[in-house]
């Protein structure tokens, strides 16, 4: 795949100034959580484990003080570019999914921001066997689709099944590629619409199982299928294309109306048994969100807390860089704001294909102005200094700092200007790029980006791409970049899918996420191996030991930061949490005042 979900920026813009965090729609997280009234700078990180049988019964727990009715309305710029759950991949879709698409396993998260992947239509988080390649759940029982019929393993088996149609191409494609072994899938399987459905996926309606035969070993399968894009859809109500227009809910709520980029307005699914749910609460009467206001107007009407905004969320753009030392100082707004780390990670690509001295690579790491760039987006309330691949969220990541950054945030210039020395290359030459556009703190990184080059021993080039073509152009392995400012996000919350997408150098090519186009033997035998290990531990000390060593002997990126997002709420909104996964309002968990 070429764009995660989770990828901050990669489809448009980001503005990480002041503080402020307002990312694309195809950003999402899962970095560290602070409740309302937090302090700013807080660095707590969300823990994420595999949860039992027993975390997987509903109902979820209460909220201390919430109660049943009334309206909340989240505010966002944009509409949904999709409701159908198998062309949904962006984390802003997904914001919303989560009130009307159940998967067979999603996270349940508590007020501190830990996380728990546990059974949501299943019982548990399934059974494998045969090391990896073959997994079983079984269906909860009480499970109905608003209508009042049941939801059954066939309803969950027609989901994945419509992940290879023709038709729901923007959606996740790990679980096809797993299960019919080629990256081409369908060529191998077109769909269930001509009648056939995948060998490799085995219902059993008596026993209420589904099987899941696959080609390698994934011992993450049920960390996937936590991704609305494998959420069930009722065979009997499957309008195809149509269905991204109306789906059918089996969560809380239900869709009533929806005027395309002006609205949308969920209601109480009456069919939805909490004692089968393990995450979502559902205390408002309805949930309706407004498009169309952007950043600033939409803080400043939150700010004001006048008439319905009393009740209201930012859905999606976070506070902006206008507005952000006014709610860090003052008390009443502080108490009605949320923050949180990000998952995953912003940092400057080096492209291994041009800088093939590792020497260079590390002389790079150690000079680069971390503290200065920090200090631009806003300082410490901007996020924390990255020195690891892996972000602190990630299953198994073991905190490291090779390049000395924490002690040193400003760089090491003399160390730099040394291993320059030492392989020749004083002078070299070193073409950095960005996206114009898309941010002006960019443009004004770049200054102290160039001054701590010149002082290491680097020259450098400063090309800046426009925003709109940016990621097309240091997408292309003939790229003339030498440094490339790029973000990453995980599709859940384990190492593969930060080290595989971004170091696997068998997947090279244009528009692919290894920008930094390290192809290096060890590496890739060592991603094969890890992604193949079955014992928890063993595999989380694996990624964590491959973090480092890459980072150490290839040293292909130049981490940079977890970054952090700001929101505000209502004065009559109760239940305010950061989501850790999507970055927003966990608006499952939102309760009206009376």
């Amino acid at each position: 795949m070429s764009i995660s979900r989770r990828n901050f920026v990669i489809a448009s813009s980001v503005a990480a100034v002041g503080g402020s965090l307002v990312l694309s729609a195809c950003s999402s997280g899962g970095g560290g959580t602070a409740g309302s009234g937090s302090a700013t700078g807080s660095s707590t990180y969300s823990k994420v484990t595999v949860g039992t049988a027993a975390d997987s019964t509903g109902p979820a727990p209460e909220i201390p003080g919430a109660r049943k009715g009334g309206t909340i309305n989240p505010i966002g710029p944009d509409d949904f570019s999709h409701l159908d759950p198998q062309r949904i991949y962006f984390a802003w879709n997904s914001t919303v999914a989560n009130l009307y698409v159940r998967c067979l396993t999603g996270y349940k998260i508590a007020s501190d921001g830990s996380m728990k992947l546990v059974g949501d239509l299943a019982t548990d988080t399934g059974t494998m066997s045969d090391g990896g390649r073959t997994w079983t759940f079984t269906l909860k029982d009480g499970l109905k689709w608003e209508d009042g019929s049941e939801l059954t393993v066939d309803d969950v088996r027609h989901g994945i099944e419509r992940g290879f149609a023709s038709f729901t191409t923007e959606g996740a494609t790990y679980v096809q590629t797993w299960l019919t072994g080629s990256h081409d899938f369908r060529s191998v399987y077109k769909g269930p619409y001509g009648g056939e459905h995948l060998p490799s996926v085995v219902t059993d309606t008596a026993k209420k199982t589904i099987t899941f035969q696959l080609k390698t070993a994934r011992p993450d399968l049920n960390w996937a299928l936590a991704m609305h894009s494998y959420g069930a859809v009722p065979v009997a109500h499957d309008s195809k294309e149509n269905y991204d227009k109306d789906p059918v809910s089996c969560g809380p709520y239900r869709i009533r109306q929806h005027s395309v980029d002006k609205s949308l307005t969920l209601v109480r699914n009456t069919h939805w048994d909490p004692a089968t749910d393990p995450i979502r609460n559902a205390y408002p009467d309805s949930v309706v969100f407004e498009f169309g206001p952007e950043a600033l107007p939409a803080t400043d009407r939150l700010i004001a807390d006048a008439g319905s905004d009393q009740y209201a969320v930012m859905a999606y753009s976070g506070v902006p860089a206008e507005r952000i030392q006014k709610v860090i100082s003052d008390a009443d707004l502080r108490s009605r704001s949320i923050n949180g780390l990000l998952t995953g990670l912003y940092y400057y690509a080096v492209n291994c294909r041009r800088i093939k001295d590792v020497r260079v690579r590390q002389a790079l790491n150690h000079a680069w102005p971390l503290e200065q760039i920090r200090s631009i987006y806003g300082g410490p309330s901007a996020g924390d200094y990255a020195t690891t691949i892996l972000s602190p969220d990630i299953a198994g990541r073991v905190k490291f700092d090779v390049y000395g950054k924490l002690k040193n945030p400003r760089g090491d210039t003399a160390k730099a200007r040394s291993l320059l020395k030492e392989a020749g290359k004083l002078g070299q030459k070193i073409v950095y790029t960005y996206p114009q556009g898309a941010n002006d703190a960019y443009d004004k990184t770049k200054v102290v980006i160039v001054n701590a080059l010149k002082e290491a021993g680097f020259d450098p080039v400063v090309k800046p791409v426009e925003s709109t073509s940016y990621y097309d152009q240091v997408g292309q392995i003939d790229n003339q970049f030498d440094v490339m400012w790029y973000g990453w996000s995980p599709d859940w919350p384990a190492a593969y899918t930060l080290i595989q997408p971004l170091f696997d150098g068998t997947t090279i090519a244009d528009d692919a996420p290894n920008v930094s186009q390290l192809n290096v033997s060890w590496v890739n035998s060592a991603i094969k191996k890890d992604s193949t290990i079955t014992d928890t531990v063993k595999e989380n000390a694996a990624w964590a030991a491959l973090d480092r060593a890459i980072m150490s002997k290839e040293a292909p990126i130049i981490p940079e930061t977890y970054q952090r997002r700001y929101y505000l709420y209502g004065s009559k909104v109760g239940g305010a949490e950061f989501d850790p996964l999507f970055s927003a309002f966990l608006i499952h968990k939102l309760y009206a005042k009376a």
